[in-house]
């Protein structure tokens, strides 16, 4: 039988450190291909440097564990040659996985109208769809051809909370400026505007600056599955949204009912 081939659409630059990682890692370990895209393709995309180094005093980067998956995808021949966003065929893949990312190469990502067009798309095969933090900007963007409404308009999802944004950028300014505010607008406040009933389908979960989920412990991790599509907050979900996205490609043919995964 041959492997899942999994889709991972990337900027040229700036894209977060764990949130692509720890997918790509366990997504491998799985047995499954994961096949990178950036807007040209070609040559290997970067990551926003300073979560490898430290954001503010060399705090608020990836984890050790993150990094070294980074260390190791860098040298992975389907990242250093990935192909163009112009060339995804949603037929040709399994599941689709959007990182996110706060610098502001993400811009050029999260703003792409090709890449939507290709979301949507895949969207429209029923596969698994994966978005964790800014990486849901791209679906919330992404529009149904049919209705011209987002095609998460249905969904209950989460992305970054508009709390962790702003005690980041708040944090940060003086030193970094908008390092963390991609946009004028949060991500949570387009996110919701892009629902039909943000308050019964945004999903915020409890509140949380510094737990992160681990490998072995998702304590303080919020997923949401919504059928096929799951979605997570920040890097601090991203071995619990990538054990979730696994479990739905496994058994894509009976997607479970909406869920939510949130532990203390």
């Amino acid at each position: 039988m041959a492997p899942r081939r999994v889709l991972m659409p990337l900027p040229d630059r700036d894209f977060d450190v764990t949130e692509t990682a720890v997918p790509w890692r366990l997504l491998t370990d799985a047995g499954c291909e994961v096949v990178f895209a950036t807007e040209a393709g070609g040559e290997p995309p970067e990551c926003d440097p300073l979560l490898l180094t430290g954001v503010l005093f060399g705090q608020l980067g990836a984890e050790p564990e993150p990094r070294a998956f980074y260390a190791e995808m860098e040298q992975a021949p389907a990242f250093r040659a990935p192909i163009a966003w112009s060339a995804i065929e949603p037929d040709a893949f399994d599941g689709l996985v959007l990182p996110g990312g706060h610098a502001p190469g993400m811009r050029q990502y999260l703003g792409s109208e090709l890449l939507q067009e290709r979301v949507a798309a895949f969207w429209k095969t029923g596969k698994p769809v994966g978005a964790i933090c800014h990486g849901v900007l791209v679906a919330a963007r992404a529009r149904d051809p049919g209705t011209d409404r987002s095609i998460l308009a249905e969904r209950r999802t989460t992305c970054l909370p508009k709390y962790m944004e702003r005690s980041a950028y708040l944090l940060t300014f003086w030193k970094l400026g908008r390092y963390y505010r991609t946009y004028p607008a949060y991500v949570e406040d387009e996110v919701r505007g892009n629902l039909a009933d943000p308050k019964t389908q945004f999903v915020r979960g409890k509140r949380t600056l510094t737990r992160r989920g681990t490998a072995t412990d998702d304590r303080g991790t919020v997923v949401v599955r919504d059928g096929s599509y799951v979605s997570a907050r920040w890097p601090g979900d991203a071995y619990a949204f990538t054990r979730t996205f696994l479990d739905v490609l496994e058994g894509v043919s009976t997607p479970s009912p909406s869920t939510t995964r949130s532990l203390p």
